[in-house]
């Protein structure tokens, strides 16, 4: 059922934006309120889709409520999930999804043991048909600009129906209607865009956009 209700979300907004906090963006207040800041505007211009990515630090848990509180109704999710640790910290936050950057079927059945739902990160023709018999109808292909927009359409015809993808990996504001286009599900930005003023007006000049045709 969580895949479902993450496939009609990005349905809505084809976009996720992914960030990798630094320590002081885990402090509460001072200067640990900037990431948090940026969260907020993006949020305001219409953003649905945000990704933290986890780290194994007492902070890292208080920013995601924060962010929860300061951002209702954002689906905000996990990125970089690679140990068992991350996905007990998940099920205590309640998160919509979260991402691993690798294939680790262990990881997506304790995950759903939890009732978290776990996105595995695929590349290869192995891998991705490895995901499919696992049940996986979501996946991000990562790192995606390493294989190009064409990559994951030349699949379907040796796999068949693929899953809904999400592209991510060395992607920017830029790539969206290419990527987009070519048939993947959604894409994938990550903390660049954020830490360039360019292209974080770029990202809020599309979501502005995209809010007003909906």
């Amino acid at each position: 059922m969580r895949q479902e209700l993450l496939v009609a979300s990005l349905q809505r907004q084809p976009l996720l934006l992914v960030i990798r906090p630094e320590p002081d963006d885990l402090v509460a207040s001072g200067s640990g309120s900037g990431l948090l800041d940026l969260v907020k505007q993006l949020h305001a211009a219409g953003l649905r889709h945000l990704e933290v990515a986890w780290l194994d630090q007492p902070g890292w848990m208080g920013f995601m409520q924060r962010v929860q509180d300061h951002c209702p109704g954002l689906n905000l999710g996990a990125a970089s999930v690679t140990a068992p640790k991350a996905i007990n910290d998940l099920s205590r936050l309640d998160l919509s999804y979260a991402m691993a950057p690798c294939w680790c079927p262990e990881l997506v059945e304790q995950a759903r043991e939890l009732g978290v739902l776990l996105v595995p990160g695929v590349f290869s023709p192995t891998e991705v048909h490895q995901a499919m018999r696992f049940g996986c109808r979501v996946v991000k292909l990562f790192p995606a600009a390493n294989l190009g927009p064409c990559y994951w359409s030349r699949l379907q015809a040796p796999l068949g129906l693929l899953p809904f993808v999400i592209a991510a990996g060395g992607l920017d504001v830029s790539d969206l209607p290419v990527w987009l286009e070519a048939g993947h599900g959604a894409v994938a930005l990550g903390r660049r865009v954020v830490g360039s003023p360019p292209a974080f007006q770029a990202l809020l000049d599309w979501l502005r956009q995209s809010t007003s045709q909906r």
